[in-house]
């Protein structure tokens, strides 16, 4: 019987952000595909939905919660965690109205992170 990969794409504008969660997930055995924007992002899923969506809120393109708006414009579901290191005022509420899942503050506590995708 052949073992799908779970799969977790990670969007966030620092290397070493998108690094250090990454290799985080790995030790879950999921497969971490990681991207610099959210353009870039939307521009990979002509290969396939990921299981998870990691995504910075604060971009300098395209914000974390604009995404999540343009994949619901696309009426595409991918189960959505923003991570934040500035936490706004009402932006955890705008972001669980907009469909994240979670909203978690950087550093992001693996914890956290492993129970929303299990959640």
């Amino acid at each position: 019987m052949a073992k799908f990969a779970r799969s977790v794409a990670i969007v966030d504008d620092d290397p070493s952000v998108l690094k250090a969660l990454a290799r985080l997930v790995r030790t879950r055995s999921f497969v971490a595909k990681t991207y610099q924007s959210g353009p870039q992002f939307l521009a990979s899923l002509s290969g396939g939905l990921p299981q998870y969506l990691v995504v910075d809120l604060q971009m300098p393109e395209m914000t974390g919660l604009d995404l999540l708006l343009d994949l619901t414009r696309r009426r595409i579901e991918i189960p959505t965690i923003i991570i934040t290191a500035h936490d706004e005022v009402n932006m955890r509420e705008r972001c669980k109205i907009a469909g994240a899942i979670a909203y978690l503050l950087k550093p992001v506590q693996d914890k956290a992170l492993f129970a929303a995708m299990e959640g």
